[in-house]
């Protein structure tokens, strides 16, 4: 039987947020349970929605457009962010999962898209026993007070300083 669930964040300016949270989604479909890998502000194919795919214990779902939000975002972001937002809350609220990823749920906090504290609804909501881990630059300090672990990926060096793009297998 599982034990207790937990509220984990992955923020900062560094790389690893999403790859932490997918390197957890793989040990708990390794440990037999059932995940939720709903990723906010994200709608292109990345090469991990593959490999995520290959477990039939692993759900992804995306909320979001292809095109990054650089400045204010559409009226189709705030769209497929609340209805990422509405699956998540019935999903929860239903007890479907037992571990729950919420990828850059921090960022579409960030973007105004949904607001911290539909968030925090969330962590009321979820079940005892369901591990819920929300990713993403700039988690609020609301959040982060709710939060049992809060891990901060901070950038002291990147390749990308030097013009290297996002690599295919690597960054996307």
């Amino acid at each position: 039987m599982k034990e207790k669930g937990y509220v984990q964040i992955y923020t900062g300016n560094g790389k690893g947020k999403t790859t932490a949270a997918i390197g957890l989604a793989v040990r708990s479909a390794g440990a037999g349970y059932k995940v939720l890998f709903a990723q906010f502000v994200k709608g292109q194919p990345y090469s991990e929605h593959k490999a995520l795919e290959k477990f039939e214990n692993i759900t992804v779902k995306q909320f979001g457009r292809k095109e990054f939000i650089h400045s204010k975002p559409s009226e189709e972001d705030i769209k497929k962010a609340k209805e990422g937002y509405k699956f998540v809350y019935n999903a929860l609220r239903n007890d479907e999962y037992d571990v729950v990823i919420l990828d850059e749920a921090n960022i579409a906090v960030f973007f105004k898209l949904f607001s911290d504290d539909d968030l925090i609804k969330l962590i009321e909501i979820k079940p005892e026993k369901t591990e819920l881990v929300i990713t993403g630059r700039y988690a609020t300090d609301k959040l982060i007070d709710k939060a049992d672990l809060v891990t901060e990926m901070k950038e002291i060096k990147h390749y990308y300083q030097k013009g290297v793009m996002a690599r295919e297998g690597i960054e996307k």
